[in-house]
């Protein structure tokens, strides 16, 4: 029987083959079918709404890990749409025997892929099992390939092991090959002329979001010069996304402080929306393997448990000097709010 912290190699490349599946299947099936049968809604879930082009990965992937992960068996496997958010493989086994905890995102970013506007993700982190106490620092290997749209024939995959560096790679859907690839996070010392955001995808206390993203930006560059603009900003609806831009040197600065919006829209009568989940994050080892900063929205090094329902804020600064011009204004904006109380 394998140990903990063996076999990750192996482990490696069985995700890359799942991904390749993936990427496959959800691509022909938009070359096959009207991009608006695959936009409509499958069902509806505490955390968020699962369209019909969701079901394609979330059946690949269930299939793949009961024949084909078997080799790393006894495992749990986190996912959205499996009953309770995880299913312990094989069935029966006690949870606390299990090696590893896969977390997976089989489509992260629908929305814009069921439009055909956006590629999509395919994300996976792999962790050894602590029980409920496994969480995002736990990550050992974690893996994100694009999933493109019809129009475009190269997609990216990338993987890191924990110390180990990153790997690229780019796929050409045309010929079947695959190349390597180069990425760089942006070495720039300011969000001058560069893109930095605030998350606010969805409605729902996005001018509260707007005004902190307002206050940053002319605090860290003074006000808006006639006909000039300072930065730019690019809500890209997945976080996956979000982090192959920051890693590839499109992207400086990154906050996604949905979580932190609860209070105000409670004293308001209203719900808090979606927010980013663990599994939205389980690729992050890669972009801090490439020198990026993660952390939560106090500062503190990122932690989540690794399970479908934590509600999770994070902030990713492309390098030290971003972070220096940013973090404290980013901080004081918060404060200001009082959302960190």
């Amino acid at each position: 029987m394998q140990k903990p912290g063996k076999n990750l190699e192996a482990i490696l490349n069985a995700l890359l083959k799942l991904h390749g599946q993936i990427r496959a299947a959800v691509t022909a099936a938009y070359e096959q079918t009207d991009f608006t049968q695959l936009s409509r809604i499958a069902k509806e879930e505490d955390g968020d709404t699962i369209y019909v082009v969701d079901r394609i990965g979330e059946a690949l992937l269930v299939e793949f890990f009961q024949k084909e992960m078997r080799p790393f068996f006894p495992l749990v496997l986190v996912a959205e749409g499996i009953p309770n958010g995880r299913m312990m493989l094989p069935a029966g086994t006690p949870e606390k025997e299990a090696h590893w905890r896969i977390i997976v995102d089989p489509i992260d970013g629908t929305r814009g892929l069921m439009y055909q506007k956006r590629s999509a993700w395919i994300l996976t982190g792999v962790a050894e099992n602590r029980g409920v106490k496994t969480s995002l620092p736990d990550i050992r290997l974690a893996v994100q390939t694009e999933i493109p749209l019809i129009k475009q024939h190269l997609s990216d995959t990338l993987w890191a092991i924990k110390g180990e560096g990153v790997q690229l790679q780019r796929f050409n859907r045309l010929t079947g090959e695959s190349g390597s690839l180069q990425l760089q996070p942006s070495q720039a010392k300011t969000i001058a002329h560069g893109f930095a955001m605030l998350v606010r995808f969805f409605p729902g206390a996005r001018e509260i979001l707007a005004g902190m993203d307002e206050e940053i930006v002319m605090g860290a560059l003074g006000p808006v010069q006639p006909g000039k603009a300072h930065c730019f900003e690019d809500q890209y609806i997945s976080t996956g996304g979000q982090l192959y831009e920051l890693m590839a040197g499109h992207d400086r600065f990154v906050a996604d402080l949905r979580p932190l919006m609860e209070k105000i829209l409670h004293q308001r009568g209203l719900k808090l929306g979606i927010c980013c989940h663990p599994y939205d994050l389980c690729t992050e080892l890669i972009a801090r393997e490439m020198d990026i900063i993660i952390t939560d929205e106090r500062g503190d090094p990122l932690s989540a448990p690794l399970n479908v329902e934590a509600d999770v804020a994070w902030v990713a600064y492309a390098n030290k000097h971003i972070q220096t011009q940013i973090e404290p204004l980013l901080q004081a904006a918060l404060h200001k709010r009082t959302l960190l109380s």
